[in-house]
């Protein structure tokens, strides 16, 4: 019984040690200045290339935002959902056939839903 966890142990204490080696190698490598001694370029954020906004962290965030993720969600979903059935379709026959088609419907629904109501349109 526990042989069967032996992989994951391993995975496990590969983590770790992958983890503890540039953890080593950081400190060996890296810079040895405190924080008064650094440049203060160096402490601020970095944010792909561009100096970081001072702004307000309050703003107001648009709804279209969260909608767009619950979309990229649910259709992420839905070709992790389908990996396994197209591995199985077979084995699944009509039972897993209509299971599919049902999920596939309400999927449809949403998408059909989400578009009416202008979720998919640009501006």
């Amino acid at each position: 019984m526990t042989a069967q966890y032996l992989p994951v142990l391993m995975i496990t204490l590969g983590a770790l040690g992958f983890m503890a080696v540039m953890l080593g190698i950081n400190s060996l490598l890296g810079t040895k200045r405190k924080h008064e001694q650094m440049p203060k370029i160096m402490l601020e954020p970095f944010e792909c290339g561009s100096p970081p906004l001072q702004t307000d962290n309050r703003r107001r965030t648009a709804v279209k935002y969260y909608l767009v993720a619950i979309l990229f969600v649910m259709f992420d979903l839905e070709t992790v959902l389908l990996y396994p059935w197209a591995v199985l379709y077979k084995e699944l026959g009509l039972f897993g056939l209509v299971e599919l088609l049902v999920f596939m419907i309400s999927l449809v629904v949403g998408l059909a839903y989400a578009w009416r109501k202008g979720a998919l349109e640009w501006r």
